[in-house]
């Protein structure tokens, strides 16, 4: 597979990100939530400068992808479920912003998406992963770990856990995202674990209890 991730081109797979698009997306994001949320983002001092980390959110609501954004100083690479990537028009927009379609449930076509991945991070790239798939309003949901145990064996790079909180104040939802202390796996540790305790940690900052149970994609 190695060689396979040496030839690969990001044109094979997806439109290559327009920082001057996902730019001008953060802002709109600003003014469009500024009426409805207040920000607050906590442990932005554990995100690397100038080399490769995978973010690893907790999953509340579609509103973590924008806010996800906008908290990052840096442009990333976003992987996202193949469904949003149906309509041309939109598909090329999400692919400017750094979106890389992933197909759960047809793994022989997510291999495209692997090698993204896995191509973006040796570049240097950040890229954000949400470990459980899809939404879990205040609670945890089982992770789906089997994409990123192949790349946490494959990669050393910081792992980032990040915790969503969602209150509502007066007219406003104040929204905290607490970046937590990087992972990194170790050679004596096997992916299982450190995928657990990258669970355990984005259950911890965002509040919630851990959900044990794990599927594999």
């Amino acid at each position: 597979m190695d060689r396979q991730i040496k030839k690969y081109s990001p044109g094979a797979l997806a439109l290559q990100r327009k920082e001057w698009v996902c730019g001008t997306t953060k802002a709109l994001i600003r003014i469009a939530f500024s009426p409805f949320y207040r920000l607050e983002t906590c442990g932005g001092q554990y995100l690397p400068k100038g080399k490769a980390f995978l973010i690893l959110p907790k999953h509340q609501c579609w509103q973590d992808i924008p806010l996800i954004a906008v908290a990052t100083p840096r442009p990333l690479y976003y992987v996202a479920k193949h469904e949003l990537f149906g309509n041309p028009i939109i598909s090329r927009l999400l692919k400017f912003q750094g979106g890389i379609p992933l197909n759960r449930q047809k793994p022989l076509k997510s291999r495209d998406a692997i090698r993204a991945i896995i191509h973006y991070l040796k570049e240097g790239e950040g890229v954000v992963v949400f470990p459980e798939g899809t939404y879990y309003p205040n609670r945890m949901g089982p992770g789906k770990g089997g994409i990123l145990k192949l790349i946490i064996s494959r990669l050393a790079l910081p792992l980032i856990p990040v915790g969503f909180r969602y209150r509502k104040e007066g007219p406003k939802t104040h929204v905290t995202v607490s970046f937590g202390k990087p992972v990194y796996h170790g050679n004596q540790t096997s992916s299982d674990e450190t995928f657990d305790q990258l669970m355990e940690n984005i259950a911890e900052l965002s509040g919630l209890e851990t959900q044990n149970k794990e599927t594999n994609l």
